[in-house]
């Protein structure tokens, strides 16, 4: 976790780490169909209903709200129970909140009916973060943090497909996207279960695998808690980088469908296209972010280079999105938009292996759910003030400004904070 780097075994021949790689990222697949199901239906159920867009930045709000208390939960349950139980609560909770939202109408009806969806969706990524940090050594963190990241994209790309399939083709009640979308989480819930285990307790991890797990020292230490790990300036570093780019993605997954509506005229059966491209961009974003900064530390960069090279790099493809309002036509924006999402996902990469690469593992369930907290803080006050913002000056253009200038300010402000991306104390 600090500089100086531990001599790793040669790489094994087993692969169990990356099964383990691979039903994280279907889990984060799961998450992000579950919470964007309501999204793409937004322009029907609008239509249907007669929300505002103030409503329904209630509906996105709130959600973030309750993400972020769900984030707190979740930092102490995985800390004293671990990624196994953490994931069998947080799909559990989303998958009560998800199907509950079929009894809903009013957007009040979604607010009280997606809270037990949030809770649980904030067990997503500190469940996964905790189980890579068991199962992969510093070389392969971030590359596995940016394979399972990846599996948000592909979320987002299916479920639009997935709605416009069942609703639009095949005529369905709009409340069979949530009835269909969740039983996915059922047939999950259940291989977790018989499958996961601590690398040491797998049976099917071989010693040579095990040894490169474990290859890392932990420091068997009691449960930092939340005062204790807010005591350091990495935490403030990491919790205002969330702050400043999360709101930017959150942001992206809710409204999106609403601006391809509002701008282009799409409906139902025509945004799922740009949807897709957006989102496979993202997932390439995803996916090189880690990539790149994994290949500068097996070069011989420090931590603290690698993974700030790699955000500067994400932050200056974000610039252009400042320009999506002004596009010529809708595949214009959808490629400056894409760019802009592939941009977050690799600088979120980088961000999400701070905990791991800095902090002992007793405190990375507090530093995590406190980042969370904090980049839900910053989605609820984004949300509610584009709501705001479209129901009375009607343009997306000063989000899109944000968004251009959120990454760089967002590395800025890290780089102040955390200058020299050292390992902080903590006392047995």
């Amino acid at each position: 976790m600090s500089e100086a780097t531990t001599a790793l075994p040669p790489k094994p021949s087993g692969r169990i780490r990356w099964t383990i790689c691979a039903l994280l990222f279907a889990a984060v697949v799961l998450s992000y169909i579950d919470r964007l199901v309501l999204g793409v239906l937004k322009p029907q159920l609008e239509a249907l209903y007669g929300w505002t867009n103030a409503g329904y930045g209630d509906i996105a709000g709130y959600f973030q709200v309750f993400y972020g208390l769900g984030f707190l939960a979740f930092g102490w349950l995985i800390d004293r129970y671990g990624p196994k139980v953490g994931y069998l609560v947080a799909m559990g909770s989303w998958t009560l909140g998800h199907f509950a939202q079929t009894l809903a109408t009013s957007t009040t009806g979604f607010v009280i009916a997606r809270i037990p969806l949030a809770l649980g969706e904030a067990g997503t990524f500190p469940s996964a973060l905790a189980a890579v940090s068991q199962w992969f050594p510093r070389q392969e963190r971030a590359l596995a943090i940016g394979i399972f990241n990846a599996g948000a994209n592909v979320g987002a790309v299916v479920t639009p497909l997935l709605v416009s399939f069942l609703v639009a083709g095949l005529l369905l009640d709009w409340r069979w996207a949530f009835i269909i979308s969740g039983c996915f989480n059922l047939v999950w819930l259940f291989v977790w279960w018989r499958w996961y285990r601590a690398p040491a307790d797998h049976p099917k991890v071989t010693a040579e695998e095990r040894q490169w797990i474990e290859a890392e020292p932990v420091v068997q230490a009691r449960r930092a808690g939340f005062l204790k790990v807010l005591r350091h300036r990495e935490t403030w570093a990491y919790m205002t980088g969330r702050f400043l780019i999360d709101p930017v993605w959150w942001t992206f997954l809710f409204w999106l469908p609403d601006f391809f509506s509002k701008q282009y005229g799409y409906d139902l059966k025509s945004f799922g296209p740009p949807l897709v491209v957006i989102y496979i961009l993202a997932d390439v974003g995803a996916v090189a972010g880690g990539w790149y900064s994994s290949s500068l530390l097996k070069r011989g960069r420090t931590t603290n280079r690698a993974r700030k090279q790699a955000m500067f790099v994400c932050a200056l493809f974000a610039v252009p999105v400042m320009f999506a309002v002004q596009a010529s036509n809708v595949w214009v924006a959808v490629t400056l938009i894409g760019i802009a999402c592939a941009a977050h996902q690799g600088f979120s990469t980088n961000l999400f292996a701070m905990p791991g690469d800095l902090f002992p593992r007793n405190a990375q369930g507090a530093l995590i759910g406190l980042g969370g907290v904090s980049g839900a803080i910053g989605g609820f006050i984004a949300s509610k003030s584009l709501g705001a913002l479209l129901d009375t000056v009607g343009s997306y253009e000063p989000f899109f400004v944000a968004c251009g200038v959120a990454y760089l300010l967002a590395l800025l402000v890290i780089h102040l904070i955390n200058p020299r991306y050292r390992e902080p104390q903590f006392a047995a």
